[in-house]
């Protein structure tokens, strides 16, 4: 369904809601099917969408291409469709207070679907961002209306064409279109939204829904530091760190945004970046394995981070193994670059930077570190890099971050059995593996009474007297 007005989508979601409300119960069979039928179509059309993605990036790794949005999509499906029937169970809770926890009562959770959960999903992994949240809402026996994003048209058009081969648009449709569709999307009597992106726009996406008071999870980012310990393997490290860095030309939510390095030790952390950058990518420009920035405004904003730190002094160091030229390219590469102890004023430590820029800050203290991540706002991610366990739990405990990563990072995202999300401007909620489940059903507390009329015999129904007193000591001892 491409490029719809406002009534159509609103006509849409409407139809969807009907469609639900006729299905009546959705059985384990029907949610596992649908969970089936979205990794068929990743299976059948993995190559097209890979090709997508090339197109929409300029050059992106296609080996990326089917690691991050398609076989990572894909797992998340896998675990939902073989975990569904313990999730749907109703959960038991206790009876209580006195008097109505005896003669047999009982209270459970029943989880219920919502009914249409909406998804805006990004451009910087659009398969993988539009695929995975469906995990959660199809397995909970949602219907879902799908907005993927105008900077990546060419997979969003694959999306939209694919998803009517294998789900009918009352289970299942794809709008297409600019900002303008996406603000009118965002705005639709949902009963959920999911938007993944920036949290400038979170703050439309959440006045939108607000006029339909639509519960919302918001995936959003901010700037993920990295505490690197003074007992770390620095090597190891910074091959881990450069690697996730560099992961999709550092477009991701949860990339490292800046790295705390011992004062002692920048100059070795430096030295272990360009010995890994040079293993990983012995040439650029040219390589298959190294994305492009997405498009010319992102490209010209990650190049002004540089120069406006090289303008203040910033020591600059660009890892180029090949001394490759890349004022002339087809594309929107940047080489990595490093930012040594740039100004905290500096828009490169200002904002998410969102691509191969990594400002590297130097410290004495771990309490220096501490007190600078926690008077900025709470990121998405956070990365310690250590051997000293007593140091590590003080980095994780005095500091609140989405999620953690220890001597790794962005791994956690990978992780089904655990939520992800952020805190404050980092997001709202969380989903995957039974989180999700849980994010996108309504938990339904049920209480059942006996037979017995338990509130006469406790004196809790009017004429109140001796018993209803005894009635309000039990529970107040």
């Amino acid at each position: 369904m491409n490029d719809m007005s406002r009534a159509d989508m609103l006509a849409c979601l409407e139809a969807q809601r009907e469609a639900y409300l006729r299905e009546g119960v959705v059985t384990a069979a029907v949610r596992r099917d649908r969970l089936e039928r979205a990794i068929g179509l990743l299976k059948t059309h993995e190559r097209r969408l890979v090709e997508a993605m090339t197109e929409d990036f300029g050059h992106r790794s296609e080996h990326q291409s089917l690691f991050t949005d398609v076989a990572a999509s894909v797992g998340p499906l896998r675990h939902a469709a073989r975990h569904l029937e313990r999730w749907m169970r109703p959960e038991k809770r206790k009876v209580g207070p006195f008097p109505l926890n005896l003669l047999g009562a009982k209270a459970r959770v029943e989880f219920q679907p919502l009914g249409v959960v909406g998804v805006i999903s990004p451009w910087n992994f659009p398969v993988n961002l539009t695929f995975t949240p469906l995990a959660g809402i199809l397995a909970a026996g949602n219907r879902c209306m799908i907005k993927p994003s105008e900077y990546t048209a060419a997979t969003s058009a694959v999306l939209a064409e694919i998803f009517p081969t294998a789900f009918d648009p009352l289970e299942i449709a794809v709008v297409t279109g600019g900002a303008q569709t996406g603000a009118d999307f965002a705005s639709l009597p949902f009963d959920h939204l999911l938007f993944t992106g920036a949290t400038s726009v979170a703050r439309h996406v959440m006045r939108a829904a607000a006029d339909n008071l639509v519960p919302l999870t918001l995936e959003l980012g901010g700037k993920s530091p990295v505490v690197v310990g003074r007992s770390v393997d620095m090597q190891p490290a910074v091959d881990s760190i450069m690697t996730g860095k560099l992961l999709n030309a550092g477009q991701i939510c949860l990339a490292p945004d800046y790295v705390f390095v011992p004062r002692e030790r920048v100059d070795d952390f430096v030295a272990s970046a360009e010995r890994a950058v040079g293993r990983m990518y012995p040439t650029l420009l040219d390589n298959p394995d190294y994305t492009s920035v997405i498009n010319q405004r992102h490209f010209d904003r990650l190049n002004g981070y540089v120069e406006g730190a090289r303008a203040r002094g910033a020591r600059v160091v660009e890892i180029n193994p090949a001394n490759e030229d890349f004022r002339q390219q087809p594309h929107h590469k940047i080489p990595p670059t490093l930012i040594v102890d740039p100004d905290d004023d500096l828009a490169v430590m200002q904002d998410e930077i969102f691509g191969p820029i990594l400002p590297i800050k130097g410290y004495a203290s771990i309490d220096e570190v501490l007190d600078y991540v926690n008077r900025r706002p709470r990121p998405l991610g956070l990365y310690y890099f250590g051997k000293d366990a007593g140091e590590e739990r003080t980095v994780l405990t005095r500091t609140t971050s989405g999620g953690v990563t220890v001597n790794d990072v962005v791994m956690h995202v990978a992780q089904e059995d655990l939520p992800f999300g952020g805190v404050g401007p980092s997001g709202m909620g969380a989903y995957h593996g039974y989180d999700g489940f849980r994010t996108f059903s309504h938990a339904k507390a049920v209480f059942t009474q006996t037979r017995i009329n338990v509130a006469e015999l406790a004196g809790l129904r009017p004429p109140y007297g001796e018993k209803m007193l005894k009635a309000i000591r039990a529970q107040m001892r």
